[in-house]
């Protein structure tokens, strides 16, 4: 998501800002960055991905020869959940990125960071909009909750709360953690994307840990240049989306009447899964 600015596409863009991908024009030294990073996430995630995330990365067989073809890769996704991924010359307004998601689109970067780049890139690149976001996808309840998303984005265009609606998708969508009878892991893809997040997330003593709460998710502040100081875990996806089906209106009216919440504080009402240290 980004803060809404020109709606004028920019030059080479369609006017649903989508562009080809152009994966013919990839280096062989590109095709190595996503197989380095590849290597070294699955090898991290094994154990700390949920299983639907870990499933839609053997679906999907996103290593092959390098950064995947979005011609080949939608024919798996398409087939499986009815969602594709676009390809979009960076961060879109947000009535552009609603109406994709809405649409069951996914809109990605097509560029790879450089090898110096692995740990930490600030702009989404292919790697985390691919190899993070779109495994979640193959799953039916998350795409069900992804499109929920965008259609809730385009109801809450003109109402104020787009600073709301982002935290939901900050704390779910890049941040998320689910409860499992294992423990904790990972759906987040700013989480799955990260070699030292994916290891921060679930193992450091730092972070507040707290059960998913829509109310104080919209409440919570986060942060864009650090790891997180809090994270927030659903029961499960199901209750994920059961949580955010419902039109907002009326939690918005409660929220605008509320103050942001401390990153760090804890809440009387907080379910706590592990205190921040």
């Amino acid at each position: 998501m980004a803060d809404d600015f020109s709606l004028v596409p920019p030059h080479g863009a369609r006017t649903d800002w989508t562009i080809d991908q152009g994966w013919s024009g990839y280096t062989a030294e590109e095709h190595r960055v996503w197989v380095t990073l590849h290597e070294r996430q699955t090898a991290i995630l094994d154990g700390r991905a949920c299983d639907p995330f870990l499933r839609g990365l053997d679906a999907l067989d996103l290593h092959r020869s390098g950064i995947p073809d979005f011609a080949r890769l939608n024919a798996d996704l398409s087939r499986l959940t009815g969602w594709t991924v676009v390809a979009v010359p960076g961060l879109v307004p947000d009535a552009v990125f609603f109406e994709h998601l809405a649409n069951r689109r996914f809109p990605a970067g097509r560029f790879i960071r450089k090898p110096e780049q692995l740990d930490y890139l600030q702009e989404p690149d292919v790697f985390h909009d691919v190899f993070g976001h779109v495994p979640m996808l193959t799953d039916p309840v998350f795409a069900d909750y992804m499109q929920a998303y965008g259609e809730g984005g385009l109801r809450a265009l003109g109402r104020g709360q787009l600073h709301h609606l982002a935290r939901l998708y900050w704390y779910t969508v890049e941040f998320g953690l689910v409860e499992t009878p294992a423990g904790l892991r990972i759906y987040g893809a700013g989480i799955a994307s990260s070699a030292a997040e994916s290891r921060y997330a679930l193992e450091s003593p730092k972070p507040l840990r707290l059960r998913f709460d829509l109310a104080r998710v919209m409440r919570t502040p986060y942060r864009i240049d650090d790891f997180q100081d809090v994270y927030f875990a659903v029961p499960s996806l199901r209750a994920l989306l059961d949580a955010t089906l419902a039109d907002f209106e009326q939690l918005y009216a409660r929220l605008a009447l509320l103050p942001d919440l401390r990153l760090g504080a804890i809440e009387p009402t907080d379910r706590v899964l592990q205190i921040a240290q």
